[in-house]
């Protein structure tokens, strides 16, 4: 079977209309219309949470978990090794229970609580105050009709304010929203304890909102939606489901681990693995039960000696029944590129 696209010949071909569809974790979009351009961008973010939370398996534990910290308000730290389906647990919660789409806030060692709150763009307000400034000083028919347009005022401060994914969380929606803060293990040394303060207030301060004349105000949010924030306060009505992930790079408080619920995720064995792989493929396109049986053995195989993820398995899979056959002795380095060991065990 031919498979390759490219080809290295450098002579333009149109080979790309050979591509198959994208397996269904690497789809970004659904129902583009011709324009290409997207008019409601929220739902499509709703659509691929669904698509990642519809599919997961989760275990008996993990389950009683979820069910714990939703009871007792309480956020859920997850562990586990790279494919045990820790960030997707929240994509499976969310599209259950209709919590609308996962506010996701992937964690860097730079990052601050403000972020997660809020962003407060001075620097823009502060340019386009002394832009209005300059054209007062020389109006004209177009500045006018900018002058009085709603909500163009150069005081309208909360143009400038956005809501971070955990100020979004903390709104006070009907509904507990999921917030997934992902690797919280590589946060700066500070970033735990001042989670601590705000998942046992449920409520921040906005000081720049606080301060403004303004009791109300309109401000963005993380999922491109807006908010009225009372007196520069926001403070939740449900809590929101708090689900951080932990790869085990680092200890946390004790006060910080009191007041989290833990759960550590297993790696699948090889019958769990048939069961993700059977959710996540249509029937028609595993046909070739064989091969797919092999591909499981030789992934067990080689997680024995190294760390693996699920989805280099996945990815194996898609490839083989789309393309090359890795099981072939003249693909065997494409499919250790695939299964390539994140980490060696000693």
């Amino acid at each position: 079977m031919e498979w390759t696209i490219y080809k290295g010949t450098s002579k333009p071909h149109d080979g790309i209309i050979q591509l198959p569809s994208p397996p269904p974790w690497r789809r970004f979009a659904h129902d583009i219309p011709e324009s290409g351009i997207h008019t409601n961008p929220d739902s499509e973010f709703s659509k691929r949470d669904q698509a990642r939370g519809e599919s997961y398996l989760p275990s008996a534990e993990a389950i009683a978990l979820v069910n714990a910290a939703l009871y007792l308000r309480r956020p859920l730290i997850v562990e586990g090794k790279p494919g045990t389906g820790k960030s997707t647990l929240a994509y499976a919660v969310a599209h259950e229970l209709k919590l609308g789409p996962v506010l996701h806030w992937p964690i860097t060692s730079s990052s601050t609580i403000q972020q997660g709150l809020y962003r407060y763009d001075a620097l823009g307000r502060l340019q386009e105050a002394k832009f209005r400034e300059e054209q007062q000083k020389a109006p004209s028919e177009e500045s006018e009709i900018a002058e009085s347009s709603p909500g163009k005022r150069s005081d309208d401060i909360g143009r400038y304010v956005q809501l971070g994914p955990l100020g979004t969380a903390l709104l006070p929606w009907k509904k507990p929203r999921v917030l997934l803060i992902d690797e919280i293990d590589k946060s700066d040394i500070d970033l735990p304890n001042d989670l601590l303060n705000i998942f046992e207030d449920g409520m921040f301060i906005i000081p720049e909102l606080r301060r403004h004349p303004a009791k109300r105000v309109v401000v963005r949010t993380e999922d491109s939606s807006v908010a009225v924030v009372s007196e520069g306060r926001i403070i939740c009505n449900e809590f929101p489901l708090v689900i951080l992930t932990n790869n085990g790079m680092r200890e946390f408080p004790p006060a910080f681990m009191r007041r989290c619920l833990p759960l550590n995720l297993a790696l699948p064995d090889a019958s769990k693995l048939a069961q993700i792989i059977r959710a996540h493929f249509p029937s028609d396109e595993t046909q070739q039960n064989e091969q797919i049986s092999q591909l499981i053995r030789t992934f067990l195989q080689r997680r024995d000696e190294g760390d693996l993820a699920t989805d280099q398995l996945m990815n194996a899979i898609f490839l083989t029944t789309h393309g090359p056959n890795l099981l072939d002795s003249k693909h065997e380095q494409l499919l250790k590129a695939i299964m390539r060991h994140l980490s060696v065990r000693g």
